[in-house]
């Protein structure tokens, strides 16, 4: 998003058992009412990047294969068949509607990594202003220890802390977490609203279990609002069969799953997160009318307010922001690597193109990543 642009990000996320209706196959008709609230929400100004499983267990269907698999290269070349059924699926549901889909296949790993980080945050948001609906994945085809052990609702919640979402939805077959797996005691009662992060949580949700083609369950999805609640974004479990449950979420309507809430406001959440993550690769010494603008306006670094540039340092690595005395004023990642930056140190953003060949982006920090000290 750019720094004027209002509108609000929800990462969704739907599981397998709803996708491939309990592994028997894409569920057409449930795919086709999702899609249709996405779109409802994108004309309130919403933008929606949705988080998909299914591939797997399509793949599986396709193959006539009732059991999920243990071997890895079996798994993998399941997700490599479905993932053809379930974007083609995607792809067909919004074109009725006139809006383009695009497909990104991330694993963990490429949202630990910081340059990669800052690739996936300049290509979300270049989708979501090109009005596009960016569909996630986790790269089960080439990932090891992701596709035995990880799982699409922590992928969700990295992709929330990637794009400062104000919303995670984690859309299932039951209506949100109980205090107690409700097919086995008839007492347990819905959690409607808890802190994010709060310990009981997890004793409640350890007492489900995942389903036969997915790979989460109900611990996964807590332990993914914990980790979404580190940049300010609330996370809602609710049932992804309910009629228009996404408008209800954004009515905030009674009764419609669970809602875990961060302790931080967004912005002071992710500046903590962001500060929590950083190894310093180097320092950029700032002039006064930078030091000015990040202090009282809070906007993001521009290459012309910078006159030195000092240590080695890759994009989306770390770097401290001083003043002309060296006193510290910030740290930050930086979208251009020191080589680059020391050519455009001084310079407006529009000759960046002219004097690097290319622009990646035109704030060497985005607010969006700079922590003021």
């Amino acid at each position: 998003m750019t720094d004027n642009n209002p509108a609000q990000t929800w990462i969704i996320k739907s599981g397998s058992s709803l996708l491939t209706n309990h592994g028997q196959g894409l569920d057409q008709e449930f795919i086709s009412k999702w899609v249709g609230q996405v779109v409802a929400l994108k004309k309130e100004n919403i933008n929606c990047i949705l988080v998909s499983s299914g591939a797997v267990a399509e793949g599986l269907n396709r193959l006539n294969i009732t059991e999920r698999p243990h071997a890895l290269h079996e798994l993998q070349a399941a997700a490599a068949i479905g993932q053809m059924g379930l974007i083609q699926s995607y792809e067909e549901q919004f074109k009725k509607y006139g809006i383009h889909t695009a497909q990104i296949l991330l694993t963990h790993d490429d949202l630990s990594n910081r340059q990669r980080y800052l690739n996936a945050r300049s290509t979300l948001k270049t989708l979501l202003g090109l009005g596009v609906v960016p569909i996630i994945n986790e790269n089960d085809v080439i990932a090891i220890d992701e596709i035995r052990f990880g799982d699409n609702d922590t992928l969700a919640a990295l992709a929330a802390n990637l794009m400062d979402a104000h919303r995670l939805i984690l859309l299932t077959d039951q209506d949100g977490l109980y205090s107690a797996d409700p097919s086995k005691l008839s007492t347990a009662q819905l959690i409607r609203k808890a802190r994010a992060g709060d310990p009981g949580l997890i004793v409640m949700a350890s007492t489900g279990t995942p389903g036969k083609f997915g790979r989460g369950g109900m611990l996964t999805k807590v332990k993914a609002a914990e980790r979404a609640a580190m940049s300010g974004t609330t996370t809602i479990i609710a049932g992804g069969h309910r009629d228009g449950i996404l408008q209800k979420i954004q009515n905030n309507e009674e009764n419609t799953g669970t809602w875990l809430i961060p302790d931080s406001e967004p912005l002071a959440a992710r500046k903590q997160w962001l500060a929590g993550h950083l190894q310093i690769k180097g320092s950029l010494i700032l002039d006064d009318g930078a030091k000015s603008v990040l202090r009282n306006k809070g906007k993001s670094l521009l290459p012309v307010g910078i006159t030195q540039c000092n240590g080695e340092f890759m994009r989306g690595e770390a770097v401290t922001c001083l003043d002309k005395t060296g006193k510290l004023i910030g740290q930050g990642l930086v979208n251009y690597n020191s080589e680059e930056t020391r050519k455009i140190i001084g310079k407006n953003s529009e000759q960046i193109e002219k004097i690097l060949g290319y622009v990646d982006e035109p704030e060497l920090i985005h607010r969006d990543n700079l922590v003021l000290l």
